[in-house]
């Protein structure tokens, strides 16, 4: 009887069982003798000099230094005469409990003089702007994390010393474009900043080894990424640096380099372990959230429904340092449709607030709320419909992207196909107050580099290697390759995800990447190791390899199923005395240069309530291009989070700042998260592409479900009130004053 496949089928998570038993090893889990606690005191302005710091009152009984860019110099982890936004840290308070610690820090006295400050990110931009900060300007550890787009190397024309990078795509002739076109739609559109909202705040703890590196213990996405950041701040080599990648409470791109090198040089200094767990005042202000935008978009397009022209400027507000996805999100608004001409810039502005960072498809949900929304009204003022409208021009394979790349195979048409045929579509019940909306979303995916090691213990049971963090349940697609790859049972597969000592390199989990990279390595591994089994049992059988299959974990003559001997007979003769064959391992390599982009298309069902303005959604339909649903389980459960995800940027979520750089909500009683209230069943509907390199055709689908939301929701309300909405959260008041403006 043959196998069954493990491609496919759900599967439940290996690691479920110890975090429903609480323990899951999350990095407050981590004590060890003589641990030591530390309090960060942070600057309380947007902008300004450090005239002296005082730390007397601060050597309270159990304080075991107070320290500053002065005492612990070099590492440029603290600020040194200057702070650039509220939160950056200015000194650090280490003791032997935490409430000493944090009684220390309240009696640190900083002199502060309070500098200009630019909020704003349109006033940043202005020539007579003052500078948010002096000196070389660097891009956010997040920075390329989730994959970059090449090209964009157009000349911008800028003055404002706060704009930090540019980025151009130009084809063909706008100004004829837009002359040709019956209609035109131009639009200014803007986001706020968004918190990534995860459960578990940062936290890192770091000790000296009896050797003299540092072992550092974090809630981080990419350990590799905070191996490299350390050494680079200690001045040490990456083989004197382990990177413990701890259970992750919710990342979404927030979680990767922030404090571990701050902490690993309280370490060293100290020579005793130092934790640091933020609560969740400082995590608002520490936190590197995502950037907020405006964005300006001019679409012209002719009454056959054909687009004529396109022109964006995208700016993105960088906060304190560099890095921001405009660039990205301006390629991605002119690769979705067929447009002859495009003019699309990029712009990163500097502003006096806490570093921008990744939060789930960096910069796909502000270009495609502006995108889409544009599209929408576009398609209303030439009379078609309009899922028909974005079929007819959506991006096919062979089509030039921005960067003059040609598009490869994608399931964006057949997302909307099926949205097309799809009864909510189709049967739209036309009750007043309620709306329709439609938007799609992509993401190019990233690409790293990666390895993973496969080895079968003398049983016969099966240990993956591999250095990636699991936040979405990766671990379980991996052992399904393997077991897939193998002929074995899923159940003697075991995924061991391992320290930056040990592990093969993966990059940081993000950027729909993870399966795609990774799962391709674990997969090369997995053939090699299934190779040394066929060669040694084609020994014992006397037969030839290629007259061998494997089935059930059993390796036997094809067509003569009673002639076999079992991997794990096979396996126990590798590792005993006397043994006369290697040990079945293999290590798997993957360099994967051509990108799996994702697409879906959302389709929204709000009502608007005449009389107050609020919006509800009632109803969501997501379909996705997953390239091969490797565990549909797992695929289903990160669509459903990233449709919650979208529907609160769309409806709830900013962070808002006054006039001096004070966030105004520092607490989930201000910064307001969808609950089970706001968020209705979600239908999914999967449709598979298969990506040519991807394990057994797997792309990312991580970016995807979070990106159209906004939209589509927008979208909705306008078909519900006839209010266009243009700027995020949707405010009750905005829709109502749309409304009565255009009774």
């Amino acid at each position: 009887m043959a196998q069954d496949s493990y491609i496919g089928q759900s599967q439940l998570r290996q690691e479920g069982p110890a975090k429903l038993k609480g323990r899951g090893g999350y990095v407050q889990d981590y004590d060890f003798k003589n641990m030591t606690y530390a309090r960060l005191i942070l600057s309380p302005f947007a902008h300004a000099r450090v005239r002296g710091i005082r730390t007397e009152e601060a050597r309270l009984p159990g304080v075991i230094g107070v320290f500053t860019a002065e005492t612990l110099p070099r590492t440029g982890l603290l600020a040194d005469r200057e702070t650039f936004y509220v939160g950056e840290p200015v000194a650090v308070v280490v003791a032997d409990d935490p409430a000493v610690a944090e009684d220390a820090a309240e009696r640190v006295e900083v002199d502060f003089e309070e500098l200009p400050a630019v909020i704003d990110v349109e006033a940043a931009m202005r020539d007579d702007a003052p500078p948010v900060r002096t000196g070389q300007v660097e891009a956010s550890a997040d920075a390329g994390a989730h994959g970059e787009t090449a090209g964009g190397a157009g000349e911008v024309e800028v003055h404002s010393p706060n704009i930090s990078n540019t980025t151009r795509y130009e084809r063909g002739d706008v100004a004829a474009g837009f002359q040709a076109a019956d209609v035109v739609v131009e639009r200014t559109f803007r986001l706020p900043w968004v918190y990534q909202g995860f459960m578990e705040t940062h936290g890192t703890t770091a000790d000296v080894d009896p050797d003299g590196g540092i072992h550092v213990w974090t809630a981080t996405q990419g350990q590799f990424m905070v191996r490299r950041s350390v050494a680079q701040h200690l001045g040490l080599g990456l083989q004197d640096v382990t990177v413990s990648g701890t259970t992750v409470g919710g990342g979404f791109g927030g979680k990767t380099v922030l404090l571990e090198s701050l902490v690993a040089a309280l370490s060293k200094k100290l020579n005793r372990p130092v934790s640091v767990i933020l609560d969740r005042l400082h995590d608002f202000l520490v936190n590197n959230s995502g950037p907020g935008a405006v964005i300006t978009t001019k679409i012209g397009g002719k009454r056959d429904g054909t687009l004529t022209a396109m022109q964006v400027q995208a700016i993105f507000d960088c906060g304190a340092e560099g890095g921001a996805p405009a660039g990205l999100a301006a390629f991605m608004m002119g690769a979705t449709y067929r447009c002859p001409n495009l003019d699309l810039v990029g712009l990163e502005v500097l502003t006096n607030k806490t570093p921008n960072g990744a939060y789930r498809a960096p910069g796909a949900p502000q270009a495609y709320f502006a995108l889409e929304s544009a599209i929408d009204e576009l398609t209303r003022k030439l009379d078609w419909d309009p899922v028909e409208f974005r079929l007819k021009n959506v991006s096919r394979e062979g089509d030039p992207q921005p960067s003059g790349r040609a598009w490869p195979r994608t399931g964006l048409y057949e997302c909307l196909e099926r949205l097309r045929d799809h009864p909510r579509w189709k049967q739209q019940s036309r009750i007043p107050g309620r709306g329709v909306g439609v938007a799609v979303g992509g993401w190019n995916g990233g690409l790293e580099p990666a390895a993973a090691a496969c080895q079968v213990h003398g049983d016969g049971t099966v240990v993956v290697q591999v250095g990636s963090v699991d936040i979405t349940g990766t671990n379980s697609s991996f052992r399904a390759i393997a077991a897939e790859v193998l002929s074995i049972p899923i159940e003697q597969v075991r995924v061991q995800y391992s320290d930056t000592a040990q592990a093969p390199y993966a990059g940081m989990a993000g950027g729909s990447k993870t399966t795609y990279t990774v799962g391709a390595a674990v997969q090369a591994a997995a053939t090699e190791v299934r190779r040394q089994i066929l060669e040694m049992a084609a020994e014992r059988l006397e037969a030839s390899s290629e007259d061998l299959e494997i089935e059930r974990g059993v390796v036997s003559v094809k067509g003569v199923p009673g002639r076999g001997v079992t991997v794990a007979e096979l396996a126990s003769g590798t590792v005993r005395f006397g043994g006369t064959h290697a040990p079945l391992f293999a290590q798997g390599r993957s360099a994967i240069t051509k990108q799996a982009p994702g697409f879906a298309a959302h389709l929204v069902e709000v009502d608007v309530d005449r009389e107050t303005g609020l919006v509800r959604v009632l109803g969501y339909l997501a379909i996705q291009d997953v390239g091969r649903a490797l565990n549909p389980r797992e695929v289903m459960g990160q669509i459903h989070g990233g449709v919650a995800q979208g529907i609160g940027r769309a409806t709830l979520e900013a962070l808002t700042y006054d006039e001096g750089g004070q966030l105004t909500g520092t607490s989930f009683m201000d910064y307001l998260l969808p609950t089970s209230h706001d968020v209705p069943d979600i239908e999914v509907e999967l449709v598979e592409v298969p990506a040519p390199d991807g394990p057994f055709g797997a792309k990312g689908v991580g970016e995807p479900p979070a990106i159209p939301g906004a939209a589509a929701i927008a979208n909705a309300v306008f078909d519900a009130a006839g209010v266009r909405i243009t700027d995020l959260p949707i405010r009750p008041d905005a829709v109502l004053e749309g409304t009565l403006a255009s009774a």
